[in-house]
């Protein structure tokens, strides 16, 4: 009797036992959430909600070093915990109206094949203030990587797949000769460049990056669309998945911008008689549903985008019309189809002409770009680098030869 009664208090002792240490476990896993929730700033979303709650009435004190648009110091300490991000956002049809373009601090607009266009849209400042649904996301291609390439030391380059000569099926794993021509394998440039492995700042929706930060929804603008149209993306997870591989403001102790070259800003200066309040031309002649229009507004000093003769708006944030304070039209050098998967080629390392519109004025001028990470500087008729009206910028990268008309 007495080793049965020994046996229940060691049985009764050692639960006790067991039950405090879970308890204490569970605080103080609890404790160690919560206070690194409440330190992380930017990281968490607590700690963005925080940051958030000051925006709205705060001064707009802080120049975006993007495109100069000004912001408050709140958006400031959100978007200094991380680096630029340029989204590979295509433009078909089936895809408009586009999510998260308003939000941009650059766009770049290209061909990507067959006369339909595609953006690379930045971001950074404009996307501190919310999290941003981005999409459709699309394949990348080996121009728009060298835009992504002037923001810094590794920025964080958002696609899904691109064009490649990698083939399950094919002797070597690779495509035959000519399919797929070299200068337009995106994924090849990727790997070259070291952008692209499980950890890299290519943030790939097909390979390395998944559900939440990249999600497909196919019913995004309420009805059903196809499958190659649904990728989309959230700002804010994927800026923290680029903080987790170690691309967030610092790398290496050093700030993304070191290598950095900011354009000139200026602030808003309307010229008194406006010379060219439309804007109006075509990527290819066999696309009407591409060509481009731009109104300007003199009353917001800004322009004002239509897409295939329609206003080009935003599906998200009550669907604004896209506006601009800046538009440049950059003439590159188009060849191709350049292969049998009938790729098309821009050349984006180059130098010429260029037309810049701001304030209601045009400036004939140039661009030019010495290396794949060199910043694309625009100059006017003297050689002298213009000045960039503070806020949005879109640059549309038109083949060489189109008219544009504007009066």
């Amino acid at each position: 009797m007495k080793n049965i009664i020994e046996s229940k208090k060691f049985v009764v002792t050692f639960s006790m036992l067991g039950l405090f240490m879970l308890s204490t476990g569970f605080s103080w896993a609890a404790f160690s959430f919560l206070a690194k929730d409440s330190v992380d700033g930017g990281n968490s979303l607590s700690g963005l909600a925080k940051d958030r709650s000051k925006i709205s009435e705060a001064p707009k004190t802080e120049a975006c070093p993007i495109n100069g648009e000004m912001f408050s110091k709140a958006e400031r300490d959100i978007w200094e915990t991380r680096r630029p991000m340029a989204v590979v956002i295509e433009n078909h049809l089936d895809s408009r109206p586009q999510s998260g373009l308003s939000r941009a601090d650059v766009v770049y607009e290209v061909v990507a094949e067959g006369g339909i266009t595609r953006f690379l849209a930045i971001f950074y400042c404009g996307a501190s203030a919310s999290d941003i649904t981005i999409g459709p996301i699309r394949s990348a291609r080996t121009y728009l990587i060298n835009w992504a390439s002037e923001y810094g030391e590794n920025p964080l380059f958002v696609h899904f797949g691109g064009a490649n000569n990698i083939c399950g099926d094919c002797p070597g794993g690779v495509k035959p000769r000519g399919t797929v021509a070299p200068e337009v394998m995106a994924l090849e440039t990727l790997i070259k460049m070291g952008w692209r492995h499980s950890q890299g700042n290519a943030l790939d929706g097909g390979a390395n990056v998944s559900y939440p930060a990249i999600k497909r929804d196919q019913t995004r603008l309420g009805n059903v669309s196809a499958w190659e149209h649904s990728a989309i993306g959230s700002s804010d997870l994927l800026f923290d998945l680029g903080i987790e591989r170690g691309f967030g403001y610092e790398q290496d102790g050093e700030p993304w911008h070191s290598s950095f070259v900011q354009w000139k800003f200026e602030d808003d200066a309307p010229v008194s008689g406006v010379k060219a309040s439309e804007i109006e031309f075509e990527f290819w002649s066999n696309k009407p549903e591409y060509n481009v229009r731009w109104e300007y507004d003199a009353s917001s000093n800004s322009y004002k985008r239509f897409n295939g003769g329609k206003a080009h708006t935003d599906w998200e944030f009550d669907k604004p019309q896209l506006s601009v304070k800046n538009v440049v039209i950059q003439f590159v050098f188009e060849k191709g189809p350049v292969d049998r998967e009938l790729h098309m080629y821009y050349e984006t390392v180059d130098e010429g002409d260029a037309l810049i519109f701001k304030n209601g004025d045009v400036i004939e001028g140039s661009w030019e770009k010495d290396s794949a990470s060199g910043r694309t500087i625009f100059y006017d008729k003297n050689g002298d680098e213009i000045s960039f009206v503070r806020g949005k910028i879109w640059i549309e990268a038109v083949p060489r030869g189109n008219d544009i008309e504007y009066n």
